[in-house]
């Protein structure tokens, strides 16, 4: 039966292998899924069959029985009556009868094993199918972690190597480039600035120095001639 063949093959421990070297596992686990269930619905069908079967073959044992018990009363009553022919003819029909109905009777007790069996084997398989539904959304979600993984790393190996990226790191290098000169020319316009601060809070200290000098030099040149004209009235 091929369900038992997609069984074996999705149960194998060889499914791994079958998933790498399918072009779409998680297409191909679903579709041995979709054929699981749909064998699984055939041979629940079957199931069904043969218990209908059974049913049909006990019944036509209980009408032959009836029938058989149905011609033993009459060779009774024949018997009872003294009506020896119809007796016989009685006791014939009921050996058919029964003959009958134990041979449907026979058949029944078989047909009941074996649907026993049938019925056994249709919920050992309607567990394993279960078991594969379940293993069936694991690997699926095994797969489509290890392929979002894949493209990460993929992603993650083109972007360490690729154009853009040194581009951009050329880039970096351009504006860090720009602002170590931004920078420079900011500490020599800041040293200008502070020069010009510098030469303006000295020179009011300069000239007064020279102020203060000039009224010194005056001061002394003042005094020598003072005296001088001191001394000569003095001789005089």
């Amino acid at each position: 039966m091929g369900i038992f063949d997609r069984l074996k093959r999705i149960l194998s421990a060889n499914i791994n292998d079958a998933i790498t070297q399918a072009e779409d596992p998680e297409k191909m686990l679903n579709q041995i899924s979709e054929e699981l269930s749909a064998d699984l619905i055939q041979v629940k069908t079957q199931v069904a069959g043969a218990i209908a079967i059974e049913k049909q073959l006990s019944q036509k044992a209980r009408q032959a029985q009836e029938e058989a018990d149905k011609w033993q009363q009459k060779a009774e009553l024949a018997v009872d009556r003294n009506e020896d022919e119809l007796a016989r003819e009685a006791l014939k029909r009921r050996a058919t009868a029964q003959q009958t109905a134990d041979g449907f009777r026979q058949q029944w007790e078989e047909q009941k094993k074996s649907v026993a069996l049938l019925k056994e084997n249709y919920a050992q398989l309607e567990s394993k199918i279960a078991e594969t539904k379940t293993k069936k959304d694991l690997l699926i979600a095994r797969h489509r972690r290890a392929e979002a993984e894949k493209r990460i790393q993929q992603t993650l190996g083109r972007a360490g190597t690729s154009d853009a990226m040194s581009a951009f790191d050329r880039m970096e290098a351009r504006v860090l480039d720009k602002e170590s000169q931004a920078a420079a020319f900011g500490e020599l316009n800041r040293d200008s600035l502070e020069d010009r601060f510098a030469a303006l809070g000295s020179g009011p200290a300069v000239d007064d120095e020279l102020a203060l000098l000039k009224a010194a030099r005056n001061k002394s040149i003042g005094t020598g001639s003072s005296q001088g004209l001191l001394e000569s009235g003095d001789n005089k």
